[in-house]
């Protein structure tokens, strides 16, 4: 392959599988933070609060696996979740451990934004369609478990 070949560009731009879906992650999250603006959540951070309530506290390290996050920006995104009073992090029985955990201000801000949340979803699964978006779902999934 020859970079100064305009066509491999072409191609690699069309099918990078990492290009594009980094291109769509971040055009679908532009239109969920837009949604949830008056909340003062971002998409990422809806992401965080919602698995860190669902997986209760099991640790920094599983809820970094189960979203796919490096530690550190995990631990950047926490640490504003937590200076907005929706996280409490709190060591764990290992010293090197924290657990996270949700706070009643978190729940309700989490009351706050699923609607809006529920709103955009609906949206962007009707651009696209209900088959389209199950073909899509289900290939994301495959991706997940294979990586």
């Amino acid at each position: 392959m020859d970079v100064n070949d305009p066509k491999v560009r072409t191609h690699m731009g069309t099918n990078c599988a990492c290009f594009n879906l980094r291109r769509a992650a971040r055009l679908v999250s532009q239109k969920y933070d837009q949604s949830l603006k008056k909340t003062g959540l971002k998409a990422n951070q809806l992401s965080i609060l919602i698995a860190a309530y669902d997986m209760g506290d099991r640790g920094m390290a599983k809820l970094a696996k189960f979203l796919g996050m490096e530690r550190t920006t995990l631990t950047r995104n926490l640490s504003i979740l937590e200076r907005s009073g929706f996280l409490e992090i709190t060591p764990g029985r290992d010293l090197r451990e924290k657990k996270i955990s949700i706070t009643p201000k978190g729940k309700n801000i989490l009351k706050s934004a699923l609607p809006l949340w529920q709103k955009a979803q609906e949206e962007i699964v009707a651009s696209i369609g209900d088959q389209a978006w199950q073909n899509l779902l289900s290939g994301l999934h495959a991706i997940s478990r294979k990586i």
